[in-house]
Parts: structure tokens; C-alpha cells; sequence
């Protein structure tokens, strides 16, 4: 096993937190979305995604939240207050969504994509509340739904078949398949689309890797994609066999991975998250060096699929815990300092996933009660 060089091991980060901001609990609404169980007796479904519109600034304090076989938007009103305005609900009343991703149509109507236990991708129209497009290709569970925001019309989608798919929600089309040789050997649990190179995506998973991919070699598919005028099914799509890289930075399942600039976030289940630094080898695809610049411990996230999320400029990034806590880390400073502890006396159990505002002043947490929490900065006068 490599070493680490002396003078080159991570920066990890302090739990005494700054309260550079100070947030309060404002609001907590209850979904619901119930579902009876053999006594008769009604179980709230577990919510397991959330996230904020930021495809278009027009909406930049909506936010979709996905349990059972539900699909909900809401806003965020000025007060601390939550307003519900409208809900989709699946004819499968067996589905249970995993997770929820905007987009846009071409012409710019916000479009939701939400996905989980059948696999099938539901492409649904905001606009008008109805189901746009269904994707099936997927041959198991979808674990992660992300959107281009140079292209947001282009969503990328990760699977337990152990897969991932880049579709084109415009044209319905399944334009590349990244999986085989090369590709993940278990439940793919994450991806992200890098921030400025349009080409490159990374991926994590099951199997204990995270894979960055590259598409620059298939792009002239992508753009065949928005012209396509026969059917979606005859349209040639490619599999994309080999990463450009990958990457082995923790010892258990990697259940979430965003880009930091050219610099990846991980999360394992091991109590942290990690900042670390793909270096390749540009004669050698797949090959090349980790550098683990620094660590942001996060007690009590040893459950998987606990998901955290960042605002629009990734000045931050807040995770929810097992026990119903939030940490909310700066992730401009170094060594890592921790922002703030959020915690409430009837949040206990675990938070899937956060969802922070544009500019990071609310956070939103959803619970594995069907409970959705709002947290607002404090004006400090």
C-alpha cells in the first residue's frame, strides 16, 4: 500500500463549530404520503431525496421532495414558511422514488425527473402537472438522478443494474450507457456531472470505487441526440466501457460524490466526507494517484445512503446524520471548519438527504418519517 509523504497527510477538520452563521428551525411540515401496513395501522414513508431548483432562477426557491410513490413541489416563502404547490403521484402504488433532479425542456420549462425501485426514469412537466416522458432501460433500482446545468436538458441517472445512463429528456433517447469492461461491479449509488468540462462525469458505488468517465469521444451522440427524429428505440446508443480513472479512497460503499471544481467530494460510511484530488496519467487511462487533501468527520453517518448537497457556488455543503442532526461544513477553508451543528429535540431519526438554498441561508432536511425540516440563517444585526 502506498504511503502517505510526511507533510501530506489530509487536513481533517474540528467538530467545535464556528457559528459564522447561526441557523434557526423555522419550519416542519409532515407529508402525506402513509401507506398501511398488515395491522391496518398507517407507516409514514421515508422520504429520500430533495432538492432545490436551480436550472433557472425564476425558481430558485422551489424544491421537489420524492417518498413512496410520490413526487411533491413545494416553495419557500419569505417567514420561514413551506408552501405546497403541487404533487404528482405514481399509478404504481408499489413505486417507491429514490430520487429527484430538475431539468428543463428546451424551450425552458422546468421539467422534474424523479426515479427509484422499477427503474423506470418519470419525466414530469411542471408546468402543466402531467407525466412528460417515461424512460425505461434501466434494468434495476435508480439510486441518483443529476442534470447537465450547461445542458439541462441532458440528465444523467445511476443504477443498481450497475450502470449509468445519459439521457436526453427533450427527445426521450438513452444516448450513452457507461458500464462493462471497466464499468461498476455493484449498485451504482452516485454521480455528478463536473461543473465546466462538459465532457467528464463521476460515479460511485457498491463497489467501494468512484470512476470518472469521459464522453468526449461519444459527443457527436450527444448532439445527435437533439435531432433525432425517429424513434427513441432506434437511436445508436453507445456503451462507454472504460473510466478515465478510478479511484479507490475509502474501504465501504461510496454513497455519494460531487465535484469541487476539478477536486472530488466522497462520502462513504464511514463518519466523513473527503476531499481528494484525481491525479491521472494521461498515457495511461485509468491509472494514476489520489491525493486526500482533507477530511470533514460527520459522527454518526455510518448508515448508507445519507446524501448531502451543497448551494449554488459550493462555498458549503450540509449532511444530515442517523440521529436527525445536521452539519453544515465550509468548504473554502482549510483546515475544514465546521459552520455550524444544527440539532432539535424531535428531529431523531435519520436524514437521507439536505438541500441548501442558492446561496446557502436554507437548509432542508428530509427524514425518514415522511417529515420535511427548514432551516433559516439568522440576521446578525
Amino acid at each position: 500500500m502506498s504511503k502517505i509523504p510526511i507533510g501530506c497527510e489530509p487536513m481533517v477538520g474540528s467538530l467545535t463549530p464556528t457559528n459564522k452563521n447561526k441557523y434557526k428551525m423555522t419550519y416542519k411540515i409532515e407529508e402525506r404520503n402513509k401507506q398501511k401496513n398488515n395491522n391496518k395501522k398507517e407507516d409514514k414513508r421515508p422520504l429520500y431525496a430533495i432538492v432545490f431548483n436551480f436550472i433557472d432562477s425564476l425558481y430558485f426557491n422551489l424544491f421537489a421532495a420524492v417518498g413512496g410513490n410520490r413526487v411533491t413541489v413545494y416553495r419557500c416563502l419569505e417567514g420561514g414558511i413551506i408552501a405546497v404547490l403541487q404533487s404528482y403521484i405514481d399509478e404504481d402504488k408499489d413505486e417507491s422514488f429514490y430520487t429527484v433532479s430538475w431539468a428543463c425542456n428546451i424551450d425552458g420549462n422546468p421539467l422534474i425527473v424523479a426515479g427509484g425501485i422499477n427503474g423506470i426514469l418519470r419525466v414530469i412537466d411542471a408546468g402543466n402537472e402531467k407525466i412528460h416522458k417515461s424512460f425505461v432501460g434501466h434494468g434495476d433500482s435508480i439510486n441518483e438522478i443529476r442534470t447537465q446545468a450547461l445542458k439541462p436538458s441532458l440528465v444523467i441517472s445511476a443504477s443498481k443494474d450497475e450502470s449509468v445512463r445519459l439521457w436526453n429528456v427533450h427527445t426521450g433517447i438513452c444516448i450513452l450507457v457507461f458500464a462493462g469492461a471497466g464499468g461498476h461491479r455493484n449498485e451504482v449509488l452516485s454521480v455528478d456531472f463536473h461543473p465546466s468540462d462538459i465532457y467528464r462525469i463521476a460515479s460511485c458505488g457498491m463497489d467501494n470505487t468512484v470512476k470518472i468517465w469521459s464522453m468526449k469521444e461519444f459527443w457527436t451522440y450527444v448532439e445527435k441526440s437533439f435531432t433525432w427524429t425517429d424513434l427513441p428505440s432506434k437511436f445508436p446508443t453507445k456503451y462507454v466501457q472504460f473510466p478515465i480513472f478510478i479511484a479507490s479512497v475509502h474501504n465501504n460503499y461510496v454513497d455519494c460524490n460531487r465535484w469541487l471544481g476539478d477536486f472530488i467530494l466522497s462520502k462513504s460510511v464511514d463518519n466523513e466526507i473527503v476531499l481528494w484530488e484525481p491525479k491521472m496519467k494521461e498515457q495511461s487511462p485509468g491509472e494514476g494517484t489520489v491525493d486526500i487533501l482533507q477530511k470533514y468527520p460527520v459522527p454518526e453517518c455510518d448508515i448508507w445512503f445519507i446524501k448531502y448537497s451543497c448551494d449554488f457556488h459550493y462555498k458549503a455543503a450540509a449532511i444530515g446524520n442517523r440521529e436527525g442532526k445536521i452539519f453544515v461544513w465550509d468548504l473554502q477553508s482549510s483546515p475544514p471548519t465546521l459552520i455550524a451543528r444544527l440539532s432539535h429535540v424531535q428531529s431523531k431519526l435519520p436524514i437521507r438527504q439536505t438541500a441548501m438554498s442558492f446561496d446557502g441561508s436554507t437548509i432542508l432536511s428530509c427524514c425518514e418519517d415522511g417529515t420535511i425540516w427548514r432551516w433559516d440563517v439568522v440576521a446578525t444585526s
